[in-house]
C-alpha cells in the first residue's frame, strides 16, 4: 500500500502541477500577453476563461478516460491521462504571445488548455481506485487520501517555482520569458512521474470482473441511466469545495495584485502556507472518516465554508500578510474537511463495473460547477470600491448548496452505517450490484 499510494500522489501532484501553473499565469500575466487589447479587468477575465475551459474539459476527460478504465483497467487511465496533461503543458509554455502571432496565440492557448482539462479529467478517478480497491476496508479512508494530497504539493511545487522566479527576475523578465520556466518543468516531472507508475499492478477489483465478465460495454451510458441522480448529488456536493478553493489561490491572488497594489511574492508566499497547511491535514481527516463516517466530515467542511467566507473577505482586504493568511487558512480548513474523504466516498457510492466512469465523472462535474466560473465570476463581483462582499455572499451560498446535496447521500462507510452501506447504496437501478466488494 505505501508504494502504491505513493504512485498515485505523485501522478496527483504532477497533474495538478500542471493545472494550477496555468491558474497562477492567469492570474498573472497571461492577461496582457495574450489579450493586449482588452482593459486591464477584460483581460483578466478572459485569462480566467481559458482558465475555466479545462474543468468544461474535465467532464469529457473522465467519460473517455473512465470508459478506458472500466472496460481495459485502472493502469492503462494512469499512464495516459499523465502523458496527455504533461505535454500540452509543455506545449503552453511554448506559445507565442499575441504581438508575435496575432490571434492565432489566445486560440493555441485554449486548445492547450482543454487538452490538459480532458488529462486532468481521467487521472482522478484512476488515481482514486489504485488505492481504494487495494485498501484494506477499515484504512480505505487513509489510504485513497493520498491521490488528494496530491493537488496541494502540486499547488506547492508550481507557486513555489513562480514564487523562485518573481524573487529571481524583473518584472520584464518575468513577464518576457520567465512565466514559461514552470510550463517547460512540467515535462521532467511527468517523465518521475512515469518513472513511478511503471510497475503500478491492476487493482483487485477489475481484475475480478474481467475474469467473471462482468465489466460494463458502455460505462458512461449505464453509469447515467442507472446512476443520474448519483452523478448529480456528487457534482453538487463537491462544488462547494472547488469554489472556494479557487477563490483562495487563483481570483485571491488577481485581487490582491490590482486591486490591494499588494507584491505577488507575498500574497503566493501567504496562500502557499495555506495550502501545505491544508496537504498536511488531508490523512488526519481521513482517518476520522474511517472512524466516524465520510458524510459527517463533508456536511461539517460545507457548513465551516459557509460560515467562514465573510471574514476571509474581510481578512483578504486588510492587506495585512498575517491575517490574509489567517484568512486563507480558514477557507482551506472547511474545504479539506470533506475533500480529505472523497477519495474512498465517490468509489463506495458507485458500483463497480462502473466506478471509474461515475466517480470521475461526479468529481469533475463538481469542478465545472464550483472551478471553471468561480475566478471569473468573482473578479466581476469585486470590481469596485470597498471590500468584495458580494463573492462572499456567492461563496457562502455555494456551499450551502453542496451542504444539501450532501444531506442527500448515504454513508457508505460499513463501519458506521452497518453492512448495507456500500457500492451503489442509494443509487437507483446501481443498487442491485451493493453487495460486491469495493
Amino acid at each position: 500500500m505505501p508504494r502504491l499510494a505513493l504512485a498515485s500522489l505523485a501522478g496527483t501532484a504532477v497533474e495538478f502541477y500542471d493545472f494550477f501553473v496555468y491558474g497562477t499565469a492567469a492570474a498573472l500575466v497571461l492577461g496582457p500577453l495574450f489579450f493586449p487589447s482588452f482593459s486591464p479587468l477584460a483581460g483578466t477575465l478572459a485569462a480566467f476563461g481559458t482558465f475555466g475551459i479545462g474543468f468544461l474539459a474535465r467532464p469529457l476527460g473522465s467519460a473517455v478516460f473512465g470508459h478506458v478504465g472500466d472496460r481495459y483497467g485502472r493502469r492503462p487511465v494512469l499512464l495516459g491521462s499523465l502523458l496527455l496533461t504533461g505535454l500540452a503543458t509543455v506545449a503552453v509554455g511554448c506559445v507565442p504571445s499575441y504581438a508575435s502571432i496575432g490571434a492565432a496565440a489566445p486560440v493555441l492557448l485554449l486548445l492547450l488548455r482543454f487538452l490538459q482539462g480532458l488529462g486532468l479529467g481521467g487521472e482522478w478517478g484512476g488515481a482514486v481506485l489504485l488505492t481504494a480497491e487495494h485498501a484494506p476496508q477499515d484504512r480505505r479512508g487513509l489510504w485513497s487520501s493520498f491521490p488528494q494530497m496530491g493537488p496541494p504539493v502540486g499547488f506547492v511545487l508550481a507557486n513555489g517555482m513562480v514564487l523562485a522566479l518573481s524573487a529571481a527576475l524583473t518584472g520584464e523578465q518575468f513577464t518576457a520569458w520567465g512565466w514559461r520556466v514552470p510550463f517547460w518543468a512540467a515535462g521532467l516531472l511527468v517523465l518521475a512521474g512515469l518513472w513511478l507508475r511503471r510497475s503500478v499492478e491492476e487493482t483487485p477489483q477489475f481484475r475480478a470482473l474481467a475474469e467473471t465478465g462482468r465489466r460494463s460495454e458502455a460505462p458512461l451510458s449505464e453509469a447515467v441511466r442507472g446512476h443520474w441522480r448519483l452523478l448529480l448529488l456528487t457534482g453538487g456536493a463537491l462544488a462547494s469545495g472547488y469554489a472556494v478553493f479557487y477563490a483562495t489561490t487563483t481570483w485571491s491572488l488577481a485581487y490582491a495584485t490590482e486591486h490591494l497594489g499588494m507584491d505577488r511574492t507575498v500574497v503566493l508566499g501567504c496562500i502557499m502556507t495555506a495550502v501545505v497547511f491544508k496537504g498536511l491535514l488531508t490523512p488526519l481527516l481521513a482517518v476520522l472518516g474511517d472512524r466516524y463516517g465520510r458524510r459527517p466530515l463533508c456536511l461539517t467542511g460545507c457548513a465551516m465554508c459557509a460560515v467562514w467566507m465573510p471574514a476571509f473577505v474581510a481578512l483578504l482586504c486588510t492587506s495585512d500578510p498575517l491575517l490574509m493568511t489567517l484568512g486563507f487558512l480558514g477557507a482551506l480548513l472547511g474545504m479539506v474537511t470533506t475533500f480529505a474523504v472523497v477519495g474512498a466516498y465517490l468509489p463506495e457510492l458507485y458500483a463497480p463495473r462502473v466506478r471509474c466512469t461515475g466517480a470521475a465523472v461526479g468529481y469533475n462535474l463538481g469542478g465545472v460547477l464550483g472551478g471553471a466560473l468561480t475566478p471569473i465570476v468573482a473578479t466581476a463581483l469585486a470590481d469596485g470600491a470597498g471590500p468584495p462582499w458580494g463573492v462572499a455572499l456567492y461563496l457562502s451560498g455555494m456551499a450551502l448548496f453542496s451542504l444539501a446535496c450532501f444531506a442527500l447521500l448515504p454513508e457508505t462507510n460499513p463501519a458506521v452505517a452497518g453492512p448495507a452501506a456500500g457500492p451503489g447504496a442509494g443509487t437507483g437501478k446501481g443498487a442491485a450490484e451493493a453487495a460486491a466488494p469495493v
